[in-house]
């Protein structure tokens, strides 16, 4: 163990984490900014509530007004080197940078290297994306200096106090004067151009590149003209900020303010300027007659316009992107959290009441409820966010019941308004993600469940109500009429809480016990009922299915992956409108399509649409799995998404050669086969017993010896009655044993050939699955053949990409030993691949990808 963590940390090179050292760094400034500013977002809240509310919406429409113009600017940049975007891109690419601004080393210049995902859709040229950004940071700078020279200047004739206020100004100008200084140097090729170009030659050429572009002087006027407006608004922040605190207002203390803060953002090279901002802010204002509470309010206010809003923006900005994942996770969240607080509130009251965590729940105190039943309503609030995450229907309507009580029981019973906010931030989060809920209940259940229910419900409340009206006197102290037997018979059944049901006897305890138990028992047979989901199986397809479908796969069949959708593990679905079916598989609660609809090539978007439909009514999605990237059209219309999970190998044929020097290794490799005096023969179908039995133990070898499993849905398992029927290539030893085998399986696709397993004994040499290779490229050469397809590599092919799953899959590959296995299978089929075609899966949003990997798995294993 110490000596690979030894050989783990010599091997550690920054070149090689760079990217990881960097997120640490960041995670850590983020940490020290958040940890120095609480006093302040803590502050925030108290004077925004002090502050005139009308002057407070004026500062956010100001804020909104300046996060426009940025956007405008960035518009504008665009346009100066000759690109488009719109200016919703440009906003969120101004939120986003703003954002990573804060926490990045030198951030105002380094924030301007990220790109967002819009910007990469469009294609649009990294250089001229560079070019763009760097335009955009160098006017914000330049407008900067142009209002403050007029401003420092007014305020040094006028302030004596302020006499080194231009020092800022000055370290301003030369920034600015040295970033011209390198751009003329670097589009003239003169000055440190040439240093660098003697030095670092490959740097040179990427910055020829970057400066080589001609910029419009219209449109970068215009980014001009939106930066000046940029800089009034901030201005403008300042002195709403004294209007609305109701405080004398003084526009030449809100100008030097706003631009003193602003140069030191700019020249600060960690965290936008922290601290420093505030405390020059707040000496600036108490030389202006301010007093210190006044100058920390104008500069609160101030931070929260400027800065605070635009960073909650940026936020949201990036948590957009997971806004389907937010809105599945977030109601069973905060459905579990409510659940823990019902059942702290009864098992350790003291910690409920420190906390205040009985204020975030159903006002209970309204409906009278026991402890017992708040104890059986948090298990199950807590039941209820588990089939929350599993998609069960019957859940979200119960999240729904319990949000809008729990909305309804705040606001007009406790006036809790903040309280009543988490259960209407459930209840949007629920709405937006309602379609997400297909697992539909039994049905068989939830009428047994009901039947069981009432009847039980019958007899215990006779039995109550008769024990009620029957029981002495001295059990309870009370004589209980026939309408009072029946009151306490419903309050004990729903576990409501009785005051009046003062018990003097054990026997009265026991009683009241029995009676809460009997009602628990059938409350959770009805949950139990409710909540079961309905089972769906894999059907058996008839004869008939099958000879309509293999009919049809003549007709319209056109994938290596078709042979496998008349698999015994398969389901088909025909289509009711159309000639054609879907081959899929279920697993929990998806439908696993293999490739896509066999069809029409014009109806297979109408034949997707019906299938989606299909699992809607039936509790199920459908997912598509190993789809090629030509048919991504026919998803678009549902707004599937879709991530890379491999790459499937072809071969021209007409390519391949054993001549040259590219194939001097193979050929070594397949002459000294020969000369141990192994063969390779192909074996024409119908096969016979003998050789089937062989291949068997072969195949069991293989899988015991190289710790393997058969699996099944897009490749097909050692199958004695479709081995027979199948052309097999063997690899033979000098005793006429087969070592290694091939089989040849039918391929739907034109001209083309494929084969299915391909499996060699501990005996078999080395470079036997290469004479199998070629010996199945000679074989489909003397059927006229066109292509070689050698089946897919999972988790390749993954390059520059903005998915996160597709980023983990790429992390995995690269990174874990589980998975550098493919590089072997990829290397492998490179010495033979003339092209590579990217392989998808294509799910509904991203919740569906953190639980298809054990439902993958489970399609993917033989029926017992």
């Amino acid at each position: 163990m110490a000596k690979t963590i030894a050989q783990r940390i010599r091997h550690f090179s920054p070149k090689t984490y760079w990217k990881e050292l960097i997120a640490v760094l960041v995670i850590l400034l983020a940490f020290v900014f958040f940890r120095n500013e609480r006093k302040e977002l803590a502050a925030i809240i108290p004077h925004l509530c002090a502050a005139n509310l009308t002057w407070v919406l004026v500062g956010v429409g100001i804020t909104l007004v300046y996060i426009v113009l940025q956007g405008l600017m960035y518009v504008q940049s665009f346009k100066a080197i000759g690109l488009s975007i719109n200016l919703r891109i440009a906003i969120d690419l101004f939120l986003k940078r703003n954002l990573l601004s804060v926490f990045l080393p030198a951030g105002g210049i380094s924030s301007l290297a990220y790109t967002t995902t819009q910007l990469r859709k469009r294609n649009l040229n990294t250089t001229q994306i560079h070019q763009a950004g760097a335009l955009y940071g160098y006017v914000g700078l330049l407008t900067v200096f142009l209002i403050g020279v007029p401003v420092i200047l007014y305020t040094i004739w006028h302030n004596k106090n302020f006499g080194d206020a231009w020092i800022s100004l000055v370290v301003l100008g030369l920034l600015l004067g040295v970033v011209f200084w390198l751009v003329w140097s670097f589009r003239t090729h003169k000055g440190v151009y040439r240093w660098v170009e003697l030095k670092f030659p490959a740097v040179a050429s990427n910055i020829d590149e970057i400066f080589s572009g001609e910029v419009k002087l219209k449109y970068l006027l215009g980014t001009m003209l939106a930066s000046m407006v940029v800089e009034c608004c901030g201005i403008a922040h300042a002195f709403v900020s004294m209007y609305a605190l109701g405080l004398d207002h003084s526009f030449e203390a809100a100008a030097i303010a706003y631009t003193v803060s602003v140069v030191l953002m700019i020249v600060s090279p960690f965290l936008r300027g922290l601290g420093a901002v505030e405390l020059t802010m707040l000496y600036i204002f108490k030389a202006y007659g301010y007093s210190q509470a006044e100058g920390l309010g104008i500069t609160i206010l101030y931070r929260a316009f400027e800065f605070w809003l635009p960073l909650v923006l940026g936020l949201l900005a990036f948590a957009w992107r997971g806004k389907q994942l937010l809105a599945r996770i977030g109601p069973a969240l905060l459905i579990f959290f409510l659940g823990m607080v019902n059942l702290v509130s009864v098992l350790t009251p003291p910690l409920a009441d420190r906390m205040k965590l009985d204020r975030f729940y159903l006002p209970l105190e309204a409906i009278h409820a026991s402890k017992f039943m708040v104890l059986v309503l948090g298990l199950g609030l807590l039941v209820t966010s588990a089939y929350l995450i599993k998609g069960f229907r019957i859940a979200f309507w119960i999240a729904v019941a319990f949000s809008a009580l729990s909305l309804f029981g705040h606001v007009f019973k406790a006036l809790d308004y903040e309280e009543a906010s988490v259960a209407l931030l459930t209840l949007i989060l629920l709405a937006v993600s309602y379609k997400q809920y297909r697992i539909k209940s039994n049905i068989r259940w939830v009428r047994i469940g009901f039947i069981t229910f009432f009847v039980a419900l019958l007899a215990i409340c006779l039995f109550d109500v008769l024990s009620f009206y029957f029981i002495d006197k001295q059990h309870f102290g009370v004589d209980f009429t026939w309408r009072q037997s029946i009151y306490h018979t419903a309050r004990s059944f729903l576990l409501f809480a009785d005051d009046d049901l003062m018990p003097q006897t054990a026997f009265g305890q026991e009683f009241l016990r029995i009676t809460q138990v009997l009602g628990l028992f059938c409350w959770l047979l009805l949950i139990y009922a409710l909540a079961r989901p309905r089972l769906l199986a894999d059907e058996d397809s008839s004869q008939s299915e099958l000879e309509r479908a293999e009919q049809l796969l003549i007709e319209f069949g056109q994938s290596p992956m078709d042979f496998f959708k008349l698999g015994k593990d398969k389901s088909l679905f025909f289509s009711e409108v159309s000639e054609g079916f879907t081959a899929y598989r279920l697993a929990n609660e998806f439908a696993i399509v293999l490739d896509e609809p066999v069809c029409e090539q014009g109806d297979k978007e109408e034949l997707v649409q019906e299938f989606d439909q299909y699992c809607y009514a039936n509790g199920l999605k459908a997912i598509y799995y190993r789809v090629d990237e030509n048919s991504l059209v026919h998803f678009s219309s549902l707004r599937k998404q879709k991530i890379t999970i491999g790459q499937e190998a072809v071969l021209e044929l007409e390519t391949f050669k054993l001549e040259g020097k590219e194939r001097k290794s193979l050929r070594n490799g397949l002459n000294a086969i020969q000369k141990k005096g192994f063969t390779t023969e192909v074996l024409k179908a119908p096969q016979e017993k003998a050789i089937i039995d062989q291949l068997r133990i072969i195949s069991n070898e293989w899988l015991k010896e190289f710790d393997k499993k058969e699996m099944v849905f897009s490749q097909g398992m050692f199958d004695e009655n479709e081995l027979i029927l199948q052309d097999i290539i063997v690899l033979k030893n000098e005793q006429n044993t087969i070592v290694a085998f091939l089989n040849i399986i039918p391929d739907y696709a034109k001209d083309e050939c494929t084969y299915d397993m391909i499996r060699k004994s501990l005996d078999a040499p080395g470079g036997s699955m290469d004479a199998l290779i070629v010996e199945l490229i000679a074989y489909a050469k003397a059927k006229k053949y066109v292509y070689l397809n050698l089946g897919m590599v999972p988790m390749t092919g993954l390059g520059a990409t903005d998915s996160p799953a597709e980023k983990i899959m790429k992390f995995a590959s690269t990174r874990l030993g589980n998975f550098k296995h493919y590089h072997s299978l990829r290397d492998f089929k490179e010495k033979y691949a003339t092209f590579w075609e990217n392989k998808y899966l294509i799910f509904d949003n991203d919740f569906d990808l953190i639980q298809l990997p054990v439902a993958l798995v489970k399609v993917m294993k033989p029926n017992e």
